[in-house]
């Protein structure tokens, strides 16, 4: 997996803390970074793929990016089934 995006990241030399909040809802400093990213998009999909289980990424907590997955699975699952009926 390609991971030089994180070199670009606006995260980069900023205090890891920052993005490892002890609750969600004090997560809104991080998530101000992650909106200010150029590579946003790209934090969020690795740390869904690899199923990070904390902090904030990609301007997404872990019940965030949960919910993320749930919805993904989802609509997999409908499209899937939209296809077997149309065969």
């Amino acid at each position: 997996m390609d991971t030089t995006w994180r070199r670009r990241g606006a995260c980069v030399g900023l205090e890891a803390e920052i993005f490892y909040p002890a609750t969600d809802e004090d997560g809104e400093t991080a998530k101000g970074v992650c909106d200010a990213c150029t590579v946003q998009v790209e934090c969020l999909e690795f740390a869904l793929a690899v199923r990070e289980k904390d902090g904030v990424w990609g301007g997404a907590t872990e019940k965030e990016r949960r919910r993320i997955v749930r919805q993904r699975r989802r609509a997999a699952a409908a499209a899937r089934a939209r296809e077997l009926q149309a065969s």
